[in-house]
């Protein structure tokens, strides 16, 4: 009987559209500086790398994504941890510990991530700014099949950030806000009686985050620019891309 059971369980993994293989989820530091990544599992699942780790300049690390997994990745910097994890990023902070159990303090860019749960279906992703930008990410479908476009913002906003958007640090642009957080009025946050696609438009801020990054979320409602999709993919994630190739 057991025999059988085992047979029968076989037999309903071998069908189309229920083999299911898990991403793996490679991060890559093209910076000139050390990125401490912060991960954030959405759907009750353990956050990928224990939710924080160190990765100096020209160094990856992997991690594999069990099917159905939803989250998010994103880069801090100017970080400085004791020996236990305790102490504080410039950008990006998870209350003070290298292992993030939360979201990132914004202005951060965000590598957002929904995985499909059998091969048929497809992945959805974006790289988001609706929180910020922090430090240039790019996402990039490897292996999969499907539309699997590139991801990301290259260009580097803190550099050409408005005055009132801006996140200093010992006289160093560090940070670029959301004209949501700067300002917290309904027409930025998407709120109220802006709280739709329909009454939540482009604002001048948001345009010029779009224009700086085409493929990456400018405002709440961007999605038709914005979200990409991949079936059976692995994803690398890189932190200060120099191109979408």
């Amino acid at each position: 009987m057991a025999f059988n059971s085992r047979l029968c369980l076989l037999l309903l993994l071998l069908l189309p559209g229920t083999v299911i293989n898990a991403s793996v989820f490679t991060l890559q530091n093209q910076c000139s500086y050390t990125i401490w990544p912060g991960t954030l599992s959405g759907n009750g699942l353990n956050a990928l790398g224990d939710g924080g780790f160190v990765l100096p300049p020209g160094s990856q690390l992997q991690f594999p994504a069990p099917p159905g997994w939803s989250g998010r990745f994103w880069g801090r910097t100017g970080c400085n941890f004791d020996a236990s994890g305790t102490g504080k990023c410039i950008t990006g902070d998870c209350d003070g510990f290298l292992k993030c159990n939360g979201g990132g303090t914004p202005p951060v860019s965000l590598a957002e991530f929904t995985l499909a749960t059998s091969q048929n279906e497809k992945d959805f992703y974006d790289v988001s700014l609706v929180d910020g930008y922090n430090v240039g990410v790019g996402v990039k479908a490897l292996g999969g099949f499907g539309d699997c476009q590139y991801a990301g913002c290259v260009a580097d906003l803190n550099g050409n950030c408005p005055e009132e958007l801006k996140v200093m640090d010992s006289g160093t642009v560090v940070a670029c806000k959301s004209a949501c957080a700067a300002f917290n009025t309904p027409e930025f946050c998407c709120t109220g009686d802006h709280a739709s696609p329909q009454t939540c438009l482009p604002t001048q801020y948001s345009v010029m985050f779009k224009n700086a990054c085409p493929t990456a979320y400018s405002y709440a409602y961007d999605d038709a620019t914005s979200t990409c999709t991949c079936s059976g993919s692995d994803y690398l994630i890189t932190f200060c891309p120099t191109g979408s190739g």
